[in-house]
């Protein structure tokens, strides 16, 4: 029951562009050992900027 909560969070972060940190940093320790991670505020700000286009909104006009 615990992993199905778990996972259903992790789904309704990503519907609203919230990235899962603890994801990212599993990933980073696995594929980037000697990268340092960004923080969690900055991680949402890239997300949020990859998503939405960054300065501009997302919009070409």
């Amino acid at each position: 029951m615990r992993r199905l909560f778990l996972r259903l969070r992790q789904i309704a972060r990503a519907m609203v562009g919230a990235p899962d940190y603890d994801a990212y940093l599993r990933h980073m320790q696995e594929h980037h050992p000697g990268a340092p991670p960004l923080s969690e505020a900055q991680l949402f700000r890239e997300r949020q900027e990859a998503r939405y286009g960054g300065k501009n909104g997302g919009k070409c006009c």
